[in-house]
């Protein structure tokens, strides 16, 4: 069953084409599809375009199919262009005519906009509470770990002293910065689309405000027009929200991988989140970081791949926006994945605290001693020459008893404050 069918066949080929792995991916959506049915049912009563006890029948049915979603019974089979298809046969089977009542005043546009945005609304919301859980795990490993130095690179040489508290609170506060993306593709999504039909609107009295409240919306899409164009951009608002969120956690990975090298020996992790070789009994490889590095690359492929797939389009429905489903649905999984894994993976994490021991280490505090000489009375390029001298001949006895009290260094975090900027996100 299609629900534009006119009594005519497709070429099979082209229905294989058409459709795609839209099944699959609808699954997904299908539970959304549903809770925007029952509300443009209650509606479609409301405004007395059914009657009420067509209303309630179904309301009464649409229940039913969601329960049968909910226990992994729904399916959609051959016959069944998409869930939308299949959700009004099951209205028509159970409830003859009433059933084919449902999709008065609407069309798929509209549908799949609507359930496409609850679910996104619902993605948003897990994935934000997995990063605070990830930012009060890094929070208090940067509080665990504030006085255990770590050495600091810039170009990957050897630069200043850094620390674990700094290192893990700059992570926690660069996803304080992914959730404002997050946030705002929230709100592009928390706008009721469901009433602009095909993207002209309806000549029934419908009343879009109910569907608004019923459904938890924000406010509404007012312009029919720019509901159906917002397909495409609130997708692509969530994949530049996830997109943040997985350079940050590739950047970590990378650290991680790179921290746990032998050459490097500052963090270790018990075996069991390790791998080994085939060959090398060594071998201790960080596979979950690099797996978690590689999935959060695509992860930020992902708004060029939509932007190339609806850039350049007119106002209007193109079928073109079908396959923003089959990129962004599984990103969304990836990311959530990376996010747990992720905080499963540090809560177990061990620290080098002898690191600076290595006297290879000692130029680090080549700046901090050189500004002792400034705070004597020297000129600063006077300071710098002079330990610059001190270095080439081999004379430099660093200071490294460093003291560092400006807000945001290794010696002042200001974890609370860090903590208040992003519980004022919640």
């Amino acid at each position: 069953m299609k629900l534009w069918d006119k009594g005519f066949s497709t070429d099979e080929k082209i229905d294989h084409f058409t459709v795609g792995n839209d099944r699959e991916l609808d699954l997904v959506l299908a539970q959304y599809d549903v809770r925007a049915s029952k509300a443009h049912a209650q509606m479609l009563g409301k405004v007395g375009l059914i009657t009420e006890e067509e209303t309630q029948a179904l309301v009464s049915e649409l229940e039913e199919i969601a329960i049968a979603i909910e226990k992994g019974e729904f399916t959609i089979t051959s016959d069944f262009e998409d869930m939308h298809s299949r959700i009004e046969f099951l209205l028509t089977e159970k409830l003859g005519d009433t059933g084919k009542k449902i999709h008065t005043a609407r069309s798929r546009n509209d549908q799949v906009l609507v359930a496409m945005q609850l679910y996104l609304k619902e993605e948003l919301t897990t994935i934000k509470e997995q990063v605070k859980s990830l930012f009060d795990l890094l929070l208090g490993l940067a509080e665990k770990h504030q006085s255990v130095l770590l050495p600091g690179y810039t170009h990957l040489q050897i630069a200043m002293p850094s620390s674990f508290g700094l290192w893990f609170s700059a992570y926690a506060e660069s996803l304080i910065d992914d959730l404002y993306f997050v946030d705002a593709a929230y709100k592009i999504a928390d706008q009721n689309p469901l009433g602009s039909a095909a993207g002209y609107g309806s000549s029934f009295p419908i009343d879009r405000s109910f569907t608004t409240k019923q459904l938890g919306f924000e406010t509404l899409k007012y312009n029919v027009v720019a509901a159906q164009m917002g397909r495409g951009k609130v997708e692509k608002a969530t994949a530049v929200g996830i997109s943040g969120i997985a350079a940050t956690l590739s950047k970590l990975a990378l650290d991680i991988t790179l921290y746990m090298s032998q050459n490097f020996d500052f963090i270790r992790f018990p075996n069991e989140l390790t791998t080994g070789s085939s060959i090398m009994p060594h071998k201790k490889n960080p596979d979950v970081f690099e797996l978690i590095r590689a999935k959060c690359n695509k992860i930020q492929a992902v708004p060029n791949q939509l932007i190339l797939v609806t850039n350049n389009l007119t106002s209007g429905y193109h079928r073109d926006f079908q396959l923003l489903k089959e990129i962004l649905l599984p990103a969304l999984q990836d990311a959530k994945a990376c996010l747990e894994i992720m905080t499963f993976s540090l809560e177990q994490i061990q620290v080098n605290t002898t690191i600076l021991d290595d006297p290879k280490y000692d130029y680090l505090f080549s700046v901090d001693t050189l500004n002792e000489m400034v705070k004597s009375g020297m000129p600063f390029r006077d300071a710098y020459k002079t330990m610059g001298n001190a270095i080439e001949n081999g004379n430099f006895k660093p200071k490294k008893d460093i003291q560092h009290t400006h807000e945001g260094s290794l010696g002042n975090l200001c974890l609370d404050d860090i903590r208040h900027k992003m519980n004022a996100i919640f």
